[in-house]
């Protein structure tokens, strides 16, 4: 993973505010009609600056508010912001604390300048001081993120930020705040590496390159080994329903397979398993034109897996994790998959495709099954399924579909935890029904609740082990004017993966 911010803690700096050094000083301030805490001092080096500034109403302390000081008076500062905490009695929630940090990454990014000192002022919360610098520490790095692969590097998005010294006042000890500022910035990493393949166009980011980055990224780590399958392996292990998706292109579908060991020989692994459809045309059932470009971003579940894989590598988590990466083009063509083709899956059932638009299922259902051979604790699937989803819980939260309701709770949590949250919908029975067909033993698509249905389709395949389903078409990217990977959701499966460390 690339290195893109020095961050570091230093306590001292919040005790002596008007001797730090730096660029800009981005301070923390309660919502108060007076000067409090450790802005006195400034206040009566500065001559009473910001006394006057509250008494003007300027300086407010609202949550996330931010106010620029050009110059102030008994700093060594060259410029100073101010980013309101609200009231210093107030509990904050998960929420309001991540407005306010990413106030503060805006104005440290907006800055313009290459070095910013952080001071925050005790915040109440029950999340704990750990939590709030984990938090900081990993939106740096996503705030930070710039495409670099563009090919006029004139037109390239330069951010100036290199350096952040963080102070925070707190009574938990600086080992721990290290290790929060640590986890969090590897996270924050994670997902800028799963932004970073998600971004590639499809001319480039084809199956083999997905391979090829895969096997790249295990070179990084002596914990990570990767093993890639190619149209020939696959066939003889009867992976014809994956295979049928990538029948029409030239580019050949592969199977690819990270694997990391921290855990004891012999562990059961925690299996992450992701949708790689590296374009997709909807086949045979071809999308609108409109928005199509989008499509190289059907592969954001798989981006996600190798994002995660990398996080827990270089956490050095003591676990043993296995990605499933399912890699194909969906294109039309002579060899193409018709609407009404049956096919078999690895698992011996047969599929009919009613819809060649619907083919993340189709290869997601082959590594659903090839995965048990690692005789996994868990199996979370990540994939950009379903426009449903969005009709569903919109852009913010991904859905969320469990055959096990201890693991759908523990990513229930875990999404919570690191605000990458998800929501549970069902899978009862009464929806498995849609996928009857009278031409094979399940057809791919059927029924109005899409989102579920895709899940009851993929949930055919996980009856040995405890399986979960994220579907993320509405999280995994961002839309208009901002358009790119978001690399959701990384936050998630790193965070369960912790909380099983």
């Amino acid at each position: 993973m690339k290195k893109r911010l020095a961050l570091s803690l230093n306590q001292n700096q919040s005790k002596n505010l008007e001797k730090v050094k730096t660029m800009a000083l981005i301070l923390g301030n309660y919502e108060a009609k007076s000067v409090n805490g450790s802005l006195k001092k400034l206040d009566t080096l500065s001559k009473g600056v910001l006394k006057k500034l509250i008494r003007r109403n300027e300086l407010q302390g609202k949550l996330g508010q931010s106010l620029y000081i050009a110059s102030l008076e008994g700093t060594q500062a060259e410029r100073v912001y101010m980013v309101g905490c609200g009231k210093k009695t107030s509990t904050l929630s998960k929420d309001q604390i991540t407005k306010i940090l990413s106030s503060i990454v805006r104005v440290a990014i907006s800055s313009g300048v290459s070095e910013v000192s952080v001071a925050l002022p005790s915040l109440k919360t029950k999340e704990g001081d750990e939590w709030i610098l984990t938090q900081l520490s990993r939106i740096l790095e996503h705030q930070v993120y710039t495409y670099d692969a563009k090919l006029n590097k004139k037109n390239k998005k330069v951010n100036k930020l290199k350096k952040v010294v963080i102070s925070l006042s707190s009574t938990a000890s600086d080992t721990k705040l290290r290790k929060a500022i640590k986890v969090g910035q590897t996270i924050g990493q994670g997902s800028n590496a799963a932004k970073d393949l998600a971004n590639l166009p499809g001319n480039v980011c084809t199956p083999t390159y997905l391979a090829s980055a895969s096997k790249a990224a295990a070179r990084n780590y002596n914990s990570l080994s990767c093993k890639v399958l190619g149209e020939k392996e696959m066939k003889k292990l009867g992976m014809d329903c994956l295979l049928s998706v990538g029948a029409g292109s030239a580019q050949e579908s592969k199977l690819i397979t990270l694997e990391y060991k921290g855990g004891k020989k012999g562990d059961q692994p925690y299996a992450l398993v992701g949708k790689g459809i590296t374009f997709d045309t909807g086949g045979i059932s071809l999308k609108p034109g409109a928005t199509m470009d989008e499509m190289k971003f059907d592969m954001c579940g798989a981006a996600s897996v190798v994002g995660t894989l990398q996080v827990a590598a270089e956490l050095k988590l003591p676990i043993n994790v296995v990605g499933i990466i399912a890699s194909a083009e969906n294109m039309p063509g002579s060899k193409a998959t018709k609407p009404g083709d049956v096919v078999r899956t690895m698992s011996g059932l047969t599929v009919e495709i009613l819809n060649t638009d619907a083919e993340g299922r189709l290869v997601l259902a082959d590594a659903l099954t090839y995965v048990k051979r690692f005789k996994p604790k868990t199996v979370v699937d990540i994939a950009t399924l379903t426009g449903a989803v969005i009709m569903a819980l919109g852009y913010s939260t991904s859905g969320l579909m469990s055959n096990n309701d201890n693991l759908a709770k523990s990513l229930i949590s875990a999404g919570e935890n690191s605000t990458d949250r998800v929501w549970q919908l069902p899978i009862w029975d009464i929806y498995q029904k849609d996928l009857d067909s009278n031409f094979a033993d399940i057809a791919n698509i059927g029924g109005r609740a899409g989102t579920i249905t895709a899940a009851c389709f993929l949930s055919r395949f996980t009856q040995d082990y405890k399986w979960a389903h994220l579907d993320v078409a509405g999280t995994a990217q961002y839309k208009g004017a901002a358009k790119g990977g978001s690399g959701r959701p990384v936050p998630l499966l790193s965070q369960y993966l912790i909380d099983n460390s």
